[in-house]
């Protein structure tokens, strides 16, 4: 391992960020009360150019107003390339207090876009004599932002989380879809003359995974527009998991239990990977540097590994 050290992303759950517009406020008490760990309102995508200034003043009156528990809480402003951006950071940022957690910045394609954000809530912040700092996540969904992923990683102290947006990345990327997220039906391999369907959105989360991973940030997935297909979200989610993915959003109030099912560690694997670090204390407590556990080989690669499930376990469960 290098000897700079890879730092430790923000130790909070993130199994699953469910989404509501803000000029839908009726919802926000439900949202408030599902078993969501991150809640992000929204002033982007889902509100209408006439309804966005509405939907900013319901979120600022949401944040104080409702009881939010111990969510993390996070608005997505809209895109830097809009009129709408700066005015969403300036009243955000001067009319609510400590409750807000972070910002969600779309379609980041370089860290000069998290840099603009970053001067403005630092000015806000000053001037303000707001005590939390707020944190960022990002969403890569362009060309530009996964050619630039570890640059956008590295590009503040506040970034906490970055996301994969498959729908406008898809179309950034001229891919040939209308889906968001899961297989895609002409994305396939011939084997023996049976159809195979990869995932397309592989690399990506991969590359996002890594940038994440070097830099102590959050990688999540996105949305997974099918919310009648439940096996295709666990899918999705299961595959993001393996990768490395902390969670997932949800679209839908029915995909928080499936991202939350997918991301937390299952009983019995938190009971192997104990089991895993039990098994090596008794081989270094021998001098040794590795031992068999159930008929295979683990040393100290396996211990990190293990690490990793009992922290996430912990961690949720506190």
């Amino acid at each position: 391992m290098s000897f700079r050290i890879q730092p430790s992303p923000p130790a909070r759950p993130n199994r699953c960020q469910l989404f509501g517009p803000g000029s839908r406020p009726a919802i926000f008490e439900k949202m408030a009360a599902s078993a969501a760990d991150v809640i992000n309102l929204d002033l982007e995508d889902s509100v209408a150019p006439s309804d966005k200034d509405s939907a900013r003043t319901n979120i600022i009156a949401a944040i104080s107003d409702i009881d939010w528990g111990s969510k993390a809480l996070s608005v997505r402003i809209n895109g830097l390339d809009t009129p709408y951006w700066y005015r969403d950071v300036v009243d955000l940022m001067e009319q609510t207090g400590d409750r807000l957690d972070q910002i969600m910045i779309p379609k980041v394609g370089c860290a000069a876009d998290v840099y603009a954000v970053d001067a403005l809530v630092t000015a806000i912040e000053a001037a303000k004599g707001r005590s939390k700092k707020i944190t960022f996540e990002v969403i890569i969904e362009s060309a530009a932002g996964i050619a630039h992923v570890e640059e956008i990683a590295a590009s503040s102290p506040r970034m906490a989380a970055m996301s994969l947006g498959a729908a406008d990345f898809a179309a950034s990327m001229g891919m040939q879809t209308t889906g968001i997220g899961g297989t895609q039906e002409n994305y396939y391999m011939i084997r023996e003359g049976q159809k195979h369907w990869s995932d397309p959105w592989h690399w990506a989360q991969a590359a996002i995974v890594a940038a994440c991973r070097t830099h102590g940030v959050l990688p999540v997935d996105g949305p997974f527009g099918d919310f009648s297909d439940d096996e295709g979200f666990r899918a999705q989610a299961r595959r993001s998991a393996t990768l490395g993915m902390v969670g997932k959003w949800a679209i839908h109030p029915k995909q928080v239990t499936l991202a939350n099912e997918v991301f937390t560690p299952s009983d019995e694997a938190v009971a192997e990977a104990r089991e895993i670090l039990a098994a090596m204390e008794e081989a270094k407590a021998k001098g040794e540097g590795a031992t068999v556990y159930k008929g295979r080989l683990v040393d100290i690669a396996s211990i990190k590994q293990a690490e990793v499930i009992v922290r996430q376990s912990e961690m949720i469960a506190g």
